[in-house]
């Protein structure tokens, strides 16, 4: 290489030694003073150049990004010194004193799990096949006939978040030229994980602001419109931010539509037993779908039902028409997850299997299930009495009771959300959602108060 390097003179930490680019002007001086220039003759030229070191970063082009939506609420909740405030932000379930819950079910499992002394060894791509094996009947039934005939290719994914991403890569990468459609509104990573996985959508009517309900003639109509051969993301049950839900027959119209575009069906199913306090009925919508024969991808999450949050543990499930198409699906999924996240983890995957594979375990969560649910359900039933008793208005608040899950949405813009922060120190997120799961019965007229004043104050 014919490049020279400028020696440093002094040794200010400031100063350092650079290459110097072909044909600098100190090579062309070193070489006149070698070949004879007059101009040169009897003087010592070194070649030292002195060069400052500006503490300039190679990442100056990185633009600072805006806070999460959902996760800066509790960023924001965090740093707030008022005794009053709450945080109905993130959905995440509380006790009745607002502290975290930790199941006693999974306390048992985790103990089974010391007792065995089992390993931390790697588990293969497609994840704890206990896990896979119960996860896949849980939803779906264990006697159903996509089970029994082998045709459901099952992946542990990284909780909801990553079995969704994992589905959306497998879409871009199998089907690059369709669509996938979500629900206006829906839950703010959707849009962020197609958006990764280049997999271009667009949305379908859902809410409908002057009901506070369902908008379902506009979801049919906007699901005929879209491309044939659309992906269209349905949430399985307590529809997240909204907590509207479609009614069975509702959902009968939604397949016939989906049916006749040929659309593929693609359910996000975060709260399976924690909507409704029943795995069953919280699982209808999907059993519907595969009994009328519909191939379709379904993603799960067990961070709500089994409150393990920071396990991150789900699945991804493709149903497909026969047990080689399945195979041959659950080999490409493993293909794409290699080099995503080599393998998932094992703590998650060994209480969930623990849990639903075991008859006593089992029907123990289930009890617990019911009791988390009923929690909610009751806070519900307060909020709506406070705000009916309090407001004088005559608005109709019963929205609130058709509203199932751990969230509402209360109909609340931006500004109007805004002002429940500024002056009532109640963290949400800007769409006016709010999670019942983090409120008190006893907070319920405080937070009444709040919604009130907000609603009818603030333009």
């Amino acid at each position: 290489m014919a490049s020279a390097l400028a020696l440093v003179a002094l040794s200010a930490p400031f100063f350092r030694a650079v290459p110097l680019p072909e044909n600098s002007m100190f090579q062309r001086i070193g070489a006149e003073k070698k070949h004879g220039n007059p101009l040169f003759k009897g003087k010592d030229f070194r070649r030292v150049s002195m060069t400052v070191s500006v503490n300039v970063s190679r990442f100056e082009g990185v633009t600072m990004a805006p806070p999460d939506p959902i996760l800066g609420v509790s960023e924001a909740f965090r740093v707030d010194t008022n005794d009053l405030k709450l945080n109905l932000g993130v959905g995440a379930y509380r006790t009745e004193e607002l502290q975290p819950y930790v199941l006693n079910v999974v306390k048992k499992a985790e103990k089974l799990m010391l007792e065995r002394g089992e390993n931390k060894e790697y588990l293969p791509i497609e994840g704890l096949a206990a896990f896979n094996k119960v996860t896949a009947e849980l939803l779906f039934g264990a006697d159903n006939s996509v089970i029994q005939e082998g045709r459901v290719a099952t992946i542990q994914g990284l909780s909801g978040t990553g079995s969704l991403r994992l589905a959306a890569a497998f879409i871009q990468r199998y089907f690059p030229d369709a669509k996938a459609l979500i629900s206006s509104p829906t839950w703010g990573n959707h849009k962020n994980i197609f958006n990764d996985a280049r997999v271009p959508w667009s949305e379908y009517r859902y809410y409908d602001p002057r009901t506070v309900g369902l908008d379902f003639d506009g979801m049919v109509a906007d699901i005929k419109a879209a491309p044939d051969g659309s992906f269209v993301l349905l949430h399985g049950c307590a529809h997240n931010p909204t907590g509207i839900d479609p009614t069975p027959e509702q959902w009968e119209k939604i397949a016939d539509v989906i049916q006749e575009k040929n659309h593929i069906p693609f359910f996000d199913v975060a709260y399976q037993g924690f909507a409704s306090g029943s795995l069953d009925a919280d699982a209808y919508s999907v059993r519907l779908f595969v009994k009328r024969g519909f191939e379709l991808l379904v993603a799960q999450s067990y961070s709500k039902n089994l409150g393990l949050y920071a396990e991150r543990i789900g699945a991804i499930n493709v149903v497909c028409s026969s047990s080689d198409a399945g195979t041959r699906v659950k080999s490409q999924l493993k293909r794409l997850a290699r080099p995503m996240y080599s393998n998932p983890p094992v703590h998650g995957a060994r209480i969930v299997a623990n849990v639903v594979g075991d008859p006593i375990l089992f029907n123990e969560w289930k009890q617990e299930m019911e009791l988390m649910a009923g929690r909610i359900k009751n806070v519900r039933q307060r909020l709506y009495e406070n705000l009916s008793q309090k407001d004088k208005s005559g608005k109709d608040w019963s929205f609130v009771l058709k509203q199932i899950g751990m969230f509402s949405y209360t109909g609340l813009h931006k500004a109007q959300s805004d002002h429940m922060t500024d002056k009532w120190h109640i963290y949400m997120t800007k769409d006016g959602r709010i999670s019942l799961a983090g409120l008190s019965l006893s907070k319920c007229e405080y937070l009444a108060d709040a919604i009130i004043d907000s609603f009818h104050n603030v333009d």
